[in-house]
C-alpha cells in the first residue's frame, strides 16, 4: 500500500486535527502511536514522508530516525514541543529533512511537507501522480481532484494545468504554453489560451477573480504557484 504521509504522533487530538489539514489537500495518511508502530508500518507499506514527533512513548523520535535511516531515505519532518538547539541539531545530524515547532500552524505544516515533497520527488511528482497542495493530478487517468473530489476539464484545460504544474514557480511565456498546447500549425487565436486560462481558474482557484495559483506575470505569460 502506498502512503503519502505517516505521521508518529502520540497526541490523538493533535493528530486527529493534523490530519484532516494533510487529508483537505489530497494527501494520504496513516497515523502511528509509536515508534515501534511507525516501524512496522514503514516494513510493510511504501511511505513517501515520515512526520515524525520525537516525545513518543517508548522509543522517542530520534531513536526512529536513527533507524529509518540506517535502511532508507524517505523525507523526515520532525515535529516537536523541543526546540532547543541542540534537539534540532541532534535531528538534522540523525537525518532530518526539516524541523518544526509545536504548537503546529498547520497551514506552515502543509506548505513545509509540499516542498519537503517538491525537493525529494521533483516537483512532487511520483510516477503517474503530481500533487499539489489541494489538487491530485492522475496523470495515467488524465483525471484531476480537487480536495479529492473529481473536476471536470476538458482536453485542452487538462494538458495546459499539467504543463504549468509540472513547473512550478517558473514564468512561462504566452507563446510557449499555446504552441505546446495548440501547436504551432494551429488556427487557434492566442486568445484561445486567456480564455482556457479562465476556465481552469474557475475551476481550481477559491477565488477566480483574485488568483493565487495560476498567476498573470503582465506583458510575459503566466507563472503556477504550489499552494
Amino acid at each position: 500500500m502506498m502512503i503519502d504521509i505517516l505521521m508518529v504522533e502520540d497526541e490523538e487530538e493533535l493528530a486527529g486535527l493534523l490530519r484532516i489539514y494533510m487529508e483537505k489537500v489530497g494527501y494520504r495518511v496513516r497515523w502511528a502511536m509509536s515508534g515501534e508502530e511507525a516501524l512496522d508500518c514503514l516494513r510493510k507499506d511504501s511511505v513517501r514522508m515520515l512526520l515524525l514527533d520525537i516525545m513518543l512513548p517508548g522509543m522517542d523520535g530520534f531513536a526512529v530516525c536513527r533507524e529509518v535511516r540506517k535502511t532508507g531515505s524517505v523525507p523526515i519532518l520532525i515535529i516537536s514541543a523541543r526546540v532547543g538547539k541542540e534537539d534540532q541539531l541532534n535531528g538534522f545530524r540523525l537525518g532530518a529533512d526539516d524541523y518544526i515547532e509545536k504548537p503546529v500552524d498547520p497551514d506552515l505544516l502543509v506548505a513545509k511537507i509540499g516542498s519537503l515533497f517538491a525537493r525529494a520527488y521533483g516537483a512532487s511528482v511520483e510516477k503517474d501522480m503530481l500533487y499539489s497542495g489541494s489538487l491530485t493530478i492522475d496523470k495515467s487517468a488524465r483525471r484531476v481532484y480537487k480536495n479529492k473530489i473529481p473536476i471536470d476539464l476538458n482536453v485542452k484545460e487538462y494538458e495546459l494545468l499539467l504543463l504549468l504544474a509540472e513547473n512550478p514557480g517558473k514564468t512561462l511565456d504566452k507563446d510557449f504554453l499555446f504552441n505546446r498546447i495548440w501547436g504551432e500549425d494551429s488556427f487557434s487565436e492566442n486568445q484561445t489560451l486567456t480564455v482556457h486560462i479562465k476556465m481552469l481558474r474557475n475551476k481550481i482557484e477559491e477565488e477566480p477573480k483574485k488568483p493565487t495559483r495560476i498567476r498573470t506575470v503582465w506583458g510575459v505569460g503566466y507563472c503556477y504557484e504550489e499552494i
